[in-house]
């Protein structure tokens, strides 16, 4: 089955004659008559069961998969552990067969998972037998529908995904996404300094136009330092939206700063040795300015105008020779 069919129907019940060939059928179908083969008949139950919720012990489950989201283990899940415990798993999680007797690979449910190993005892899951495409579109939509993964979570699994050779179809269905907004997420994700997002959190409400902003600070301004000197001054408990608002702010004013320190320009008097002003020399970032007030020295403006351009090339001459950069 392709994974762009397999996407369409992720979610929903198993098909009817799914959900009858859990109980024996008095007439027994094909791919049911006696099996040939301990083979053929491992294939069958296995495939009589491939859709039922069974319990499972959480140590027989490894946690696999791309990520797909920046935080897990996080205070979120005590909560989810304290409702299991009052309440019970209410939503089971979906796992695979491992290549290992009596394992599982997890293919959503991290959080559920998470929180059941604190309260102890068997998870809830559902077990199918699914290829790595239709694991992966299977992961980003129950996440999408469940969880609502941020702007910057969705660009860090899109470039992971990537990054692990799925195909763009395969991509857009876990997401839901049409290539063109896979597209402006990975923009976003590629422009960003490793690290910096891992600084900042998933800040959940912040979209792609506020990332791309600060984006485009890291062209003058050490991002990832600058977010840590922010963020340790923050409280420990600051939410992650909040965060990045706060290491925003400090890179857009420094930015602004850094512009007025670029554009400031350093003007000198030069006199003479009886004190007697001469001109005025301009220095800033982009240019050297001499200016002689001819109302005052009229005489020698006269004659450095006449005599400006090639003193200026004798001044190149000479500053050529010396640093050796004529040879």
């Amino acid at each position: 089955m392709g994974a762009s069919l397999m996407a369409r129907n992720i979610f929903n019940q198993p098909p009817k004659e799914e959900k009858e060939s859990t109980a024996p059928s008095p007439t027994p179908s094909k791919a049911a008559k006696l099996p040939g083969s301990v083979g053929g008949l491992r294939d069958s139950l296995r495939e009589i069961t491939a859709n039922s919720i069974r319990d499972i012990e959480p140590d027989q489950i490894d946690m696999d998969g791309l990520r797909d989201r920046l935080v897990l283990e996080d205070s979120s899940i005590d909560g989810l552990a304290e409702s299991i415990r009052k309440h019970g798993q209410q939503v089971p999680i979906m796992v695979r067969p491992s290549a290992q007797p009596d394992r599982y690979r997890i293919i959503y449910g991290r959080r559920r998972l998470a929180a059941i190993r604190m309260v102890g005892g068997t998870v809830k899951a559902i077990v199918r037998t699914l290829d790595d495409d239709a694991s992966l579109i299977a992961q980003g939509q129950e996440n999408n529908l469940r969880l609502d993964p941020s702007f910057i979570e969705k660009s860090i699994f899109i470039k992971e995904m990537q990054e692990s050779g799925y195909k763009p179809n395969v991509i857009q269905d876990a997401l839901g996404l049409t290539r063109q907004g896979v597209s402006n997420h990975r923009v976003v994700i590629e422009q960003l300094p490793e690290g910096l997002v891992q600084l900042i959190g998933p800040a959940h409400g912040i979209g792609r136009r506020q990332w791309g902003d600060l984006a485009a600070f890291s062209k003058k301004i050490d991002l990832v330092n600058t977010a840590k000197e922010v963020i340790a001054a923050l409280p420990d408990d600051t939410p992650s939206a909040e965060k990045f608002q706060a290491v925003y702010s400090a890179c857009s004013n420094k930015a602004r700063s850094d512009k007025k320190q670029a554009n400031r320009s350093l003007t000198s008097v030069v006199k003479d040795g009886d004190g007697s002003s001469v001109g005025t020399l301009t220095v800033d970032q982009k240019t050297i300015a001499i200016k002689i007030a001819k109302k005052d020295n009229p005489e020698f403006g006269r004659w450095l105008e006449e005599r400006a351009e090639a003193t200026l090339l004798q001044l190149f001459e000479q500053w050529r020779d010396e640093s050796g950069s004529g040879s």
